[in-house]
Formats: C-alpha cells, structure tokens, sequence
C-alpha cells in the first residue's frame, strides 16, 4: 500500500541536499545505498530538491510519507538511481512517480493496491511522462470530505515530519512485515547457546567443600573443643592462659598470610617433592598451599572466641581486677570483631576498598589494644591490688611473646615496600600494562598502590625469567583504581619488593600441565609457559592482539612453540569454544598430569565442575588473598 500526504514547505528555505541523500548525506551510488538501507532496516528517508525531481509541481516543495512493501521500493529505487546517474532527471522522477495524480499546486492522496509482487515490480516498464495540465483536486483532495486516516504506530507518526522546516521532501517507509522471499537475505542469528548440562550433586559439594573450608573446619573445631573444656573447668592450663591461647591464634594466623614465610613454604615443597613423589602427594601439597587462607580464618575466628572468653573471666572477676583492664579487653574484642566482619567474602568481593581499609587499619588498632590489654593484664597483680611494674616479670609472660611474634609477623612484609618507576602501556582503554625492572621466577603475584599504606590490588607478574631485564602486570579496567591506571597513568608506584607465591608457583612440581585462561587471566599464567616448555597455553578472549598489545603478543609468539599454544579469539571464531571439549583434547594429547584455571567466576565454576565430571585434576581461581 503506497500512502502519500501532501505537505506544503517554506519554498524559500534553501535545500540543504541538491541531490538525491540519505540522512543530509549525498550517495551518488544511491542504489548500492538504498540496497544496504533496505536489507537493514525499513525506515528510509529521502531528500531531494523540488525543482529536480517534480519538475510539474510548482513553486512548493512537498513532504511525502510513502509505505509500501520493502521489495517494491527496492526496484523503484534502483531504477530511478539509474536514470539520476545518467542525467536525466525529469525522465526518472516522472517514471517512479508516474501513478502519483499531480496538480500545479501540490500532491493528491492516492491508494495503489499492489496485487502481487511481479505486477507491482513490473510497474516502471509501464509508466508513461504524463502531458499537460493535471486533473484539480476533489472535494476529498482538498480537504471538505473527511478521508479515513491508516493507523500509523505511535513513534514513527512523532518523527513523520521532523524536517519540515529545512524544507525538505522527506519519503519515509514505516515498518513493514518482510516477505518471505526476504528471509535468506537477513542476517544470520547467532547460534543456539549450548544446553546446560546438569551437574551432580556430589561434585557440587566436592567443589564447595573444598582443602579450604576443610582446614578451617579442622582449625576451627579444634579450637572449639579446647574452649568447651576450658569453660566446663576441664583443661586448667586453657583456664588459666586463656589469653594467650587468643593471641596464639592470632599469631598463627597472621602468619599464614605472611609472604616471607609463603615463599619459604612454597621453596621447601618445590624443592624437596618436585616431580619424584606420587601424583597424590604433589596434588594434596598444591591444594594446601593454594588453600593456607584456611587456617588464616580457622585461627582468627577461634582467637576472637578465646579472646571472648578472656574478657568474660576478667569481667567475672571484676571484683578483683582493674576497671581499666576491663575497658582495654572489651574494646579489643570489638576491634578485633570489626576486623573479622571486614573479611567476610561478600564484603571483600562486593566492596573491595571497604574491606582493604577496615581490615588493614582496624587491625592495626586492634594490634596496639592488644598489647595495651596484654602488658595491663599481665602488670596487674589481683591478689595485692597493685601493679607489678617489673620488666623480669613481664617478659616472662606467654602472651607477652605471642604478641610479639604477631607484631613482627605483620611488620616485616612492610619492610620490604618500595615506590618504584613504571612504565605503562595503554593497548586499549580495557587494558594497562604495568612495566616494572628487572626480572621474576614463575608463579608470583605482585601487589601494587598509589599510596604508601591503603588499597593495595595484586596482579598476576608475566616475566621470561629472573635474569630478564622487565616484569609486568596486566591490568584490567574493572574498577576505580584499575581505571585510573588508564586515565591517569602514574609514573611511579608503591610496590612490594618481595612477591607473593601463588599457586602456578608449584607447576614445578608436575611433568607436564595445561594452562587456561581467559581475558586478563593471561597475567597469572603466561610465565608458567614461559619458562617451562612442559607447560600448554590455553588462552580464549576477544581480538587478544588488538586488547593487549604488542607486548604480550610477542612474549607469546618469541617464547611459546605453536605446539604447545592455543589462543582462541571469540570475536574472530563467533563465540566461546566448548571449554571442556578442548581441555579433554589437549589434556590427552599432551599427557599432562594438572590443569591451572584462571577465568572469572562463572568460567571457573564452570571449568572446574567439568574437569571433576571427567576426572582431570585441577586447581581453580582464588578471590582469597
């Protein structure tokens, strides 16, 4: 159905397109564009000057909404393109518009029922330049006899004459249902997600009830037991050291996130059980080491419930006891408890700085209260009512010396932090690449901050070896800190000197693995290959190249064989692979013994699940550091 409406313009506004356009554009290939704007949407807009293409109109010029089928208008269009291009420009308006009943001022509504596609497309071999004066208008034209009005959707009839005041003559195609014919022409769709496969129940828990949460468990339960004896009045010494077995918890706990004693751990395990031991062994080592955040918990809770029960002796014996030692006691145990609550995975993945800042400065608050209660617990004597200012006395003290080991725990990785020259790399504003000198051993992470003291983020290190000149961070835009890197990119930065081991620092322990990645993941595992050629790369992301830069990719191709690397580009390919198809495949042909993943939470929910489900022993992402 074609639908013209006659609108009369300002006929002395300038025409902002003498020649036939798109959207104010000038095509004078306009048939190679009306195909394209065709086969993408049904909306088309038309510009054209009056005295070009209606040579019979007059002075006016004339907006025109035109709907039709899109097939039609593709045939009309292509053949008034080819007169437009050749010159002869009367001859085309005239043919296209040939069935449009013309007057001298203006244009009659007119309905043309087109009965089938063939009639309709054949309609230009039959059109005829029309001779002399046109027809008047009727009583309908003219507007004395109302003229049913076509339904037009609401948002195309708001845009219908937008450009009425530049004076313009704007055509217009309305949405249309496509034909048939049309359907091989559309884009194709992406294809179907895979279906889900259901996983079982069993490796649903084995994954949830991981080495971490068994240590914690065997921590906290322990501890637990102890308390309960010690409250019953069955373990007299817990009885009576009851603040010392608080702050021996805390002791042990600072020390597993202590990166001095990491390293040493890691080197004694990779040293003394690297590709001799059973496969078991070396396995349950790895997943110990990547799991020690375990006993971090474990102790930290079970210290503040001894602490707990520390403050509710000396309050029971308030009779007795300093007031002051009373009010140091509850006070720590409130820091002590804000500390904790700062650590609990939802705050620390949802709100990162919160955590960082509570955790780290409450703690230390915590820190100087605990000594405070200490020293005035232990110089009080309750049975004189005095204080026992003897140094001698105080250092023979239990807790007096696990307060000191927590302290020096917690100082010493301090020690080693450095603000150092950076050179960043900005490939794409999703990535920055931290440059730092000399070079790192494989498996280690690197924490880094614009300040001295607070929000401190760790990155994967990517080095070609400890001689090597560099090492480097991938950083990727995720939040503010990551995108300031890239809006703002820093010339110097504060740094820990002494690295962090992670858990790829053990892939000596194994003859031959697999490392897959995704994205920026690449940063935690691209050393591994580096420097050990028993290693195979797995790395699936979009336009890699492109997102990462030059750096990388030629760390990649200068270190890697071909026949130990596989990048997988998304956007190239047309989507995601079938993960566990490809690590089945690779995992047999390369006889490897272990699979490191590092994805984001779904791709690493979803990789490990399958590895459990087919047997493949693996080690998945951490957000515990």
């Amino acid at each position: 159905m074609i639908v013209l409406r006659k609108r009369h313009l300002d006929s002395g506004a300038a025409d902002p397109c003498p020649t036939p356009c798109i959207d104010g554009v000038s095509s004078p290939p306009f048939s190679r564009k009306i195909a394209t704007m065709c086969g993408i949407t049904p909306t088309i807009r038309l510009r054209a000057d009056r005295s070009r293409i209606f040579p019979n109109l007059g002075v006016g010029r004339h907006s025109i909404t035109v709907r039709f089928p899109i097939k039609v208008f593709l045939r009309q269009a292509i053949n008034w393109a080819d007169y437009v291009n050749s010159g002869d420009r009367r001859r085309s308006s005239t043919e296209v518009f040939s069935h449009i009943d013309r007057s001298g001022t203006g244009l009659q509504m007119v309905l043309l029922p087109l009965h089938s596609l063939a009639s309709a497309t054949s309609m230009s071999d039959n059109m005829v330049m029309p001779q002399g004066a046109a027809p008047a208008y009727s009583e309908a034209e003219k507007g004395a006899v109302e003229t049913p009005q076509l339904a037009y959707p609401k948002d195309e009839k708001k845009a219908l004459y937008l450009d009425e005041k530049k004076g313009a003559v704007d055509v217009t195609t309305l949405p249309v249902p496509e034909l048939k014919k049309d359907s091989s022409a559309a884009r194709p769709s992406k294809p179907p997600a895979r279906p889900k496969k259901k996983v079982s129940k069993w490796i649903l828990w084995t994954l949830w009830f991981n080495t971490y949460r068994k240590l914690f468990t065997i921590c906290f339960s322990l501890n637990m037991i102890g308390l309960g004896l010690a409250a019953s009045g069955h373990w007299p010494y817990a009885i009576k050291y009851n603040g010392a077995m608080a702050v021996a918890n805390f002791n042990f706990a600072i020390l597993m996130r202590n990166e001095i004693f990491g390293r040493l751990l890691y080197l004694f395990v990779n040293t003394c059980f690297a590709k001799w031991a059973p496969l078991w062994w070396r396995l349950g080592c790895t997943s110990v080491l990547q799991h020690l955040g375990g006993i971090h918990s474990g102790c930290n809770v079970s210290g503040i419930a001894w602490l707990l029960l520390k403050v509710v002796s000396v309050y029971r014996s308030r009779s007795t006891e300093n007031p002051s030692v009373i009010v140091l006691g509850t006070v720590t145990n409130i820091a002590v408890f804000l500390t904790a609550c700062a650590a609990i995975p939802w705050v620390r993945n949802t709100h990162h700085n919160v955590f960082e800042r509570h955790h780290r400065f409450v703690g230390w608050t915590a820190l100087f209260l605990t000594w405070a209660f200490t020293i005035s617990n232990d110089l009080w004597d309750a049975t004189t009512q005095t204080w026992n200012l003897s140094g001698r006395h105080l250092v023979k003290q239990q807790d007096f010396w696990y307060v000191m080991g927590m302290t020096t725990f917690i100082v010493l990785p301090w020690i080693c932090t450095r603000e150092v020259e950076v050179d960043i790399e900005l490939p794409s504003p999703k990535v920055a690449i931290v440059r730092f000198k000399r070079g790192m051993q494989q498996g280690l992470l690197g924490r880094i901050s614009r300040s001295a003291v607070k929000e401190y983020h760790a990155f994967g290190i990517i080095s070609e070896g400890p001689h090597a000149k560099y090492h480097y961070l991938i950083c990727g835009v995720q939040g503010d800190f990551t995108r300031s890197l890239v809006n703002d990119p820093p010339r110097t930065l504060w740094t820990r000197e002494l690295k962090f081991a992670g858990v790829a620092n053990t892939s000596t322990l194994y003859k031959r693995g697999i490392r897959i990645c995704t994205g920026t993941g690449i940063g935690a595992a691209l050393s591994t290959c580096i420097q050990s050629p028993y290693w195979y790369l797995i790395w699936i992301g979009s336009d890699q190249e492109k997102t990462f830069g030059p750096t990388i990719s030629s760390l990649i191709h200068r270190h890697i064989e071909p026949e130990r690397l596989l990048l997988w580009d998304s956007k190239q390919r047309g989507g995601r692979p079938d993960t566990m198809k490809l690590l089945r495949e690779v995992y047999q042909s390369w006889n490897a013994e272990v699979v490191f993943i590092t994805s984001n939470y779904i791709g690493n929910s979803e990789m490990m699940q399958g590895c459990k489900e087919a047997g493949i022993p693996c080690f998945g992402t951490l957000w515990d550091f």
